[in-house]
């Protein structure tokens, strides 16, 4: 019995002292971040800023890959699927924690059951934009012309069962009016090009989706749903001017397979954080409408739960729906 118990001591230091070189050398090669967002959308874009800073720090190349397609199950599939050694890890957006029960295979996730949480990257709330021909210029007139016109008044939105649809549904439920969803798969370049035809009068994104629009003058934001006024935006009302508490934001975080070694799940999420703290990094993301919101592991698995809470009843009405 001695004899056994040295052994599972010797067997325990050894395997203490493996995880510690593993965590010391890592990263030695190219880590990939795997997304379910199109090239060019918020998500995407937010993702490069980090990956590049992350790339920095460690000495490697960190690669961003686009894996849009089937809801996000894709993504979420082949991130999974990966060998758990902190090599892949996997930026999902909220919109994968609130999928509508059975409309993609596998979704919603959770957490901490389908992935070992890292960190949070960053919060973008939803902009409402509208094209010039709709004849607006705030919040409450294109509630009162919704009103005027039920149904008729067409919404963009990158997905059905995304934050951006959501958003839509909850304006729809406090204001009482009826809106017309144009759901798209590919992002929201798809979407503005419809938008700048005149074929659909408003958009719902995040502003990294929306800027090259918004510059050139062809969109107009009417209201942001965040929780107050953005430093970016000092001249853009909140919804929630119009309809208290109303709060609607995207949001990314950082996850790694099951089974990745705690001591790498540990340093990315430190690494990740430092990263987020950096000035560049936070005027970066400000500048395309969202700010950096650094969670721990623990943080980031309350936030989803919360998030489940807020938003389930939503989905629920929708999957009701024929």
């Amino acid at each position: 019995m001695r004899h056994f118990l040295r052994s599972l001591t010797l067997l325990a230091t050894l395997l203490a002292g493996a995880a510690q070189a593993q965590v010391e050398t890592y990263p030695s090669r190219p880590v990939r971040i795997i997304s379910d967002s199109a090239p060019g959308s918020a998500i995407d874009v937010t993702l490069r800023v980090v990956a590049d800073r992350l790339g920095r720090t460690w000495g490697q190349q960190v690669l961003a890959i686009n894996q849009p397609g089937g809801g996000g199950a894709i993504s979420a599939r082949a991130a999974a699927e990966a060998a758990p050694d902190g090599y892949t890890l996997f930026q999902p957006a909220l919109s994968l924690f609130l999928a509508m029960p059975g409309r993609a295979a596998n979704l919603p996730l959770e957490l901490p059951r389908d992935f070992a949480p890292i960190g949070s990257i960053s919060a973008q709330p939803m902009f409402i934009a509208v094209t010039s021909a709709l004849g607006i210029k705030t919040l409450p007139e294109l509630i009162a012309l919704a009103k005027q016109r039920p149904g008729e008044i067409s919404f963009a939105a990158t997905g059905v069962g995304r934050i951006t649809h959501l958003t839509g549904e909850l304006l729809q439920i406090r204001t009482g009016i009826k809106l017309l969803l144009v759901p798209y798969a590919g992002g929201p370049s798809h979407a503005l090009n419809d938008i700048l035809g005149s074929r659909v009068q408003v958009i719902i994104e995040a502003y990294p989706g929306l800027a090259g629009a918004v510059q050139a003058g062809a969109i107009k934001p009417i209201a942001v749903a965040s929780t107050e006024r953005l430093p970016d935006f000092p001249d853009l009302p909140t919804v929630a001017e119009t309809l208290p508490g109303f709060v609607a934001t995207g949001w990314q975080g950082l996850v790694a397979p099951n089974g990745t070694p705690e001591a790498i799940v540990a340093k990315v999420s430190k690494d990740l954080r430092d990263v987020l703290e950096q000035p560049e990094v936070k005027k970066q993301i400000a500048s395309r409408g969202g700010y950096v919101r650094p969670m721990s592991a623990a943080e980031v698995t309350a936030f989803i739960h919360d998030q489940q809470r807020t938003w389930n009843p939503i989905l629920q009405k929708l999957a009701s729906q024929p």
